[in-house]
This record gives C-alpha cells, structure tokens and sequence, in this order.
C-alpha cells in the first residue's frame, strides 16, 4: 500500500507516522532491485572479533549461520543531527497536498525513527534566521519522545497563518551549529535552499564549516518541483510573493518558463558541484513524491560511515 498523505494524515501520531513510512521503506527494500540491502536494527548487530561470546544471539545464529551480538539501550554507534529549515518559504505548495515543511518534518520524523533504530543518538535543531531550539543527540526512546514534541510543534506552527515572517539565514546559523558541536557527528540538513543566489557563496562556507570541524554532511533539497523547479503554472497571468518578504511579482509563465527552467537548472548544478567538491551529500526531494529514495541515500550514507 503506497502511504499517501492523505493516508499518513488520517494516523493520530507523527510517531506513528514516522514508524509506517520506515516499514513501508523497509517492505520495499526487500522486494526491489536493492533486496539484501543489509539495515542491521536495535536489538543485533554483526560479531566484531574481540566480541565477547556470551552476548552472541545463538537463536540468530540458528537462522542465518551468521554470529550476531545483542546490542544494548547504551550502545550508541553514531551522533546525528537533523537540521529541520522552518522558515516561512518551507510554508510553500502549490500542486502538493503538504506544504514543504509539513513534507519536511514527516521526513525528519522518520530518520529519527531509523536513527533510534540502529541506536545511534539523535539531536534535533529547528532553524530559520537563528537556531529555534537544541536538542542534544542522546539515543534514549524518552528522548526520542522529546523530539517528537518539538516535531509537532512545527506542524501546528505551519497552521499559523497570522504569525511572523521567519527568515532564512541558513549560512550564519550552520556556522554557529559547527561551533556548538563539540564530537563528530552526521548532520542531516532539510532545507529548500531558499536563500538569495547571492548567498550561495556563505552557504558554501558554511558547509565547508562542517566538513572542517570533521562533521559528516547530508544535504536535503525540499522542494515542489512542479512548481519551484518546472513553473508547470497555467499561462494566465499571476502574481507571485515572496513568502518572507512579501516582494511582489506579476508574472505570465509561457514567457519566462525557459529561461527560468535554464538559470535554475544552472543554480542546482553549481551548488552540487560545489557540494561534491567538499564531499557534502546532496539530494533533492520533490513533496510530491515517496520517501522512500531519500531514506536511502541516508541508509546509503550511513553504512559507508560503518
């Protein structure tokens, strides 16, 4: 059954929501071209020599003639933070039925999930123009639970329409998060990069903040792409605002699509070159579309972190 967001809304919790679409993903894994696709979860992981052998799972042995070690509540394999873009832009959509905030918090929510999974501790950084809250990477379910709050926040906040414009300052608050981050850790970055193209330049070093502070970078380009990517609009005549300035702009489609397609592609490609440069992930993600290539270009990532 695909999970359609009409499906996932009808779920009374974002938790709840978040533990479908990883079993949707993960019943995928098995009957696609990726089948074998190793996600080893909570309670094992693989024998490592050294391992003492009273805590190797024989049951598993039993099943897989493979030696696995049962994993305990304070093992913790990896620090990850997920870097959640809740600035007013992310209120967009068009042709979707989620806004790109509602897409990107159910997205956020479902990483967590995975990363509680393989027991790697968790922290959660909303951010706009500064950083909203910190929450610390621990690898407890009461501190996953705490996560989840800050998460529904979100989605009530997205229902807001009277409060302030929020910003983005995506670059000034990525260098203060490389400051703060003390231990090397994964920071997973949902963003729709909605920054002016004179920017790009800070964002850039920004990241390369990251990756100098010997942070792991994994960048999420929300977005709708029929709309923010194709202006697949009708070619009557509309008029655009800006969600965080509120700049106007009178617009006929037909008469600007190619040459707004052109310096958009032209954008994207520089910014992922500049990404690939520093060995930062980059990944687009359409509201329109599943889940589920985007979680694994994350499993993807973290097994080749180990």
């Amino acid at each position: 059954m695909i999970l359609t967001p009409e499906i996932l809304s009808k779920l009374s919790s974002l938790e709840l929501r978040a533990k479908k679409i990883v079993e949707g993903f993960i019943s995928g894994l098995h009957r696609s071209p990726y089948h074998g696709f190793s996600v080893e979860f909570a309670e094992h992981r693989p024998y490592n020599p050294g391992d003492d052998f009273k805590h190797i799972d024989w049951k598993q042995y039993g099943k897989k003639e493979r030696f696995y070690v049962k994993q305990y509540e304070e093992e913790t394999n990896l620090r990850c933070y997920v870097l959640l873009d809740t600035s007013s832009s992310m209120n967009f959509k068009h042709f979707g039925e989620w806004s790109k905030l509602r897409y990107g918090t159910h997205f956020a929510a479902s990483l967590l999930y995975l990363m509680h999974r393989q027991r790697d501790a968790s922290g959660l950084i909303p951010f706009h123009s500064e950083i909203e809250t910190f929450i610390p990477a621990k690898g407890t379910y009461a501190h996953l639970r705490q996560i989840y709050l800050e998460l529904e926040k979100q989605l009530v906040r997205e229902k807001d329409s009277a409060e302030e414009k929020r910003k983005t300052a995506s670059a000034q608050v990525i260098h203060e998060i490389a400051e703060r981050l003390n231990h090397r850790s994964l920071v997973v970055i949902i963003t729709d990069l909605f920054e002016n193209v004179e920017q790009q330049e800070a964002l850039i070093s920004a990241l390369k903040h990251l990756r100098h502070r010997k942070h792991e970078v994994l960048l999420f380009n929300v977005l709708e792409k029929r709309s923010e990517r194709e202006l697949a609009f009708s070619d009557n005549r509309f008029v655009f605002e800006d969600m965080e300035s509120e700049t106007e702009i009178e617009v006929i489609p037909a008469q600007v699509r190619s040459d707004y397609q052109k310096k958009v592609a032209e954008y994207t490609k520089a910014f992922r070159m500049a990404c690939s440069e520093f060995e930062i992930d980059f990944e687009e993600m359409d509201t329109e579309g599943q889940f589920d290539q985007s979680l694994l270009a994350y499993l993807n990532k973290r097994r080749r972190l180990g």
